[in-house]
């Protein structure tokens, strides 16, 4: 059977319904069921995409409006179809066991049918069934079973952040919290990459996956997956995770983990991010003011529950391509990224089919370079920390660190 590339970001929120009711309060008002296909089907060029909120009723209901109107259709082998883009249903939970901090979990359903009655059975055990993220009052595996016997895929979300991941703020293994046979993938998170992960040996087992969190329409794709299937569906997806009949992820695009607002130590006492060699934050004091107000970074939390000294990635692990979001580009407004449009069609054709050439014929050879460089990942940093992102320093560093930008 003949396998296709396509580009997918699993963890994209709903800010509000049709009606303007409230779902993911801190997101966009324009991050609507519908409005989320448009963009990554119009704009993005994104063939996969995960819609984390869609336990919601409110939004259950947006999509029967979908399918009644014919704007959608459900896809054979799971999700629901737009153009040539497929939603997958899922959504987003927070656990919290006694002693231990809140973690954030992924659950996809197979199809709407197992996603409505999901979500009734949400509904007996949290406070408000219709919000995003909200807590789960019953024991972690209770709800993996529930997934499972649902068929479908539970996936531990952002796993290092100390917001909320379950290495970063819950546990120190997985089995502390979960079956780890009953556990599809892991999403690595905005600060960090398989490398990093490599430092921990009970995650080679495990596929990883590279999503946005996406609170706006903007930053859909800002981290993303390459798979390889015979088709855009749930099953489809479910074969990818699991490696098996020659679907995979084939490649992880994300920030270099130096973007990511979590990645190194951050002090709250007087503000400053600790990007130093060695520093852990275990026990330390600020080396600037001297506070103990400390939030462990990524980095330091996973130096800090390591079993290995130095990082081992599996033969099977795809590369992580360390790319920086169009709009982190300096100098590329609104107006430059339409005339790319325009010439390409979508973002994903910016970023993987535009040659060097063809860019510097639409927006000049300057902006061109700082495209590549942002694809390419050799565009310079400065570090992000304590929910501060990091920032691109330069939009030429491609040519500083001798890379040929346009290649």
């Amino acid at each position: 059977m003949e396998l296709n590339s396509v580009y997918g970001d699993l963890h994209i929120h709903i800010g509000r319904t049709n009606g303007g009711q409230a779902v993911k309060i801190s997101g966009s008002r324009d991050l609507t069921f519908a409005g989320i296909a448009r963009e990554a089907a119009q704009r993005k060029g994104i063939g996969l995409i995960g819609i984390i909120d869609c336990h919601s009723p409110a939004v259950l209901r947006d999509i029967d409006q979908c399918l009644e109107e014919g704007e959608m259709a459900e896809v054979a082998g799971g999700g629901i179809g737009y153009r040539d883009t497929t939603i997958l249903l899922g959504a987003e939970i927070e656990l919290r066991e006694p002693g231990r901090k809140e973690c954030h979990v992924l659950a996809y359903m197979p199809n709407l049918e197992a996603m409505k009655s999901f979500s009734s059975w949400l509904s007996r055990h949290m406070k408000n069934v219709n919000l995003s993220s909200q807590r789960l009052y019953v024991p972690s595996r209770e709800l993996q079973r529930e997934v499972l016997d649902r068929g479908g895929l539970l996936i531990p979300a952002h796993i290092f952040t100390p917001h909320k991941g379950l290495y970063g703020a819950s546990a120190e293994h997985m089995d502390d919290l979960f079956d780890s046979e009953g556990i599809a993938a892991v999403e690595l998170g905005l600060s960090a990459d398989s490398e990093m992960a490599g430092y921990l040996s009970e995650l080679d087992r495990y596929t990883f996956l590279t999503n946005s969190d996406a609170h706006s329409l903007s930053k859909i794709g800002r981290e993303y997956n390459r798979l390889e299937l015979a088709s855009s569906s749930f099953e489809e997806f479910a074969l990818a995770l699991a490696r098996r009949d020659g679907r995979r992820i084939s490649a992880n695009y994300g920030l270099n983990p130096r973007l990511g607002k979590y990645h190194r130590t951050y002090c709250g006492g007087c503000g400053s991010i600790l990007d130093e060699a060695g520093f852990t934050a275990a026990g330390q004091r600020c080396p600037y003011c001297g506070s103990l107000k400390l939030v462990q970074g990524v980095l330091d939390r996973i130096l800090a529950i390591a079993d290995r000294e130095q990082p081992r990635i599996p033969a099977y692990r795809p590369p992580y391509h360390y790319q920086v979001p169009l709009e982190f580009i300096p100098g590329l407004g609104r107006a430059k990224m339409q005339l790319l449009l325009d010439a390409f069609g979508t973002e994903m054709n910016i970023l993987h089919r535009a040659s060097g050439e063809e860019l510097a014929a639409v927006v000049g050879p300057k902006l061109a370079s700082a495209i590549a460089a942002a694809r390419s990942g050799t565009l310079q940093l400065s570090a992000g920390g304590g929910g501060t992102y990091g920032k691109v320093v330069s939009p030429e560093a491609g040519a500083q660190f001798g890379v040929n930008p346009l290649n």
